[in-house]
């Protein structure tokens, strides 16, 4: 299995995964067919906010991961917000989780703060992120949206 940046041919495959994602309970928003094809370009593209990474075995797509680079002054130095992670229900529980935290922190040797948000509902998910050093913020998170998106 491998873990590789998105590229423009994996495009409509990551649009279909991400299409599935955003119209689950994993979600608290679902995006709209236009935002989601906007994200997918700004992987492929130079946008310096957002990169995207795909699962790949054989050919064969089993996932993606979506991070967006920031910095936190809070521990002074890059912060990788974890935006999407999505597996195929096929692929999971095999550890692809796993590979993919450790993945990152290759990919982000400067970060010293990896951040990633989860449904309170999603135990499987959440015991996935503990096992791998990830654990709950005391912080109570607030945002403003600017578009309807």
């Amino acid at each position: 299995m491998l873990i590789r940046k998105m590229k423009q041919n994996d495009a409509a495959e990551v649009y279909e995964m991400m299409r599935v994602f955003y119209d689950s309970p994993a979600v608290f928003h679902t995006s709209s067919d236009t935002v989601l094809k906007k994200d997918i370009e700004d992987c492929i593209g130079d946008t310096p906010f957002v990169e995207g990474f795909v699962f790949e075995e054989d050919g064969i797509l089993l996932g993606y991961a979506m991070t967006a680079p920031s910095y936190t002054t809070e521990y002074g130095g890059p912060c990788i917000w974890l935006e999407d992670l999505y597996i195929k229900p096929e692929y999971r529980h095999m550890g692809l989780g796993t590979k993919l935290f450790a993945y990152l922190e290759q990919q982000y040797p400067d970060a010293v703060r990896f951040k990633l948000e989860v449904e309170q509902e999603n135990e499987h998910a959440i015991a996935v992120y503990k096992k791998n050093g990830y654990g709950i913020s005391p912080y109570f998170e607030m945002t403003r949206e600017m578009t309807e998106g």
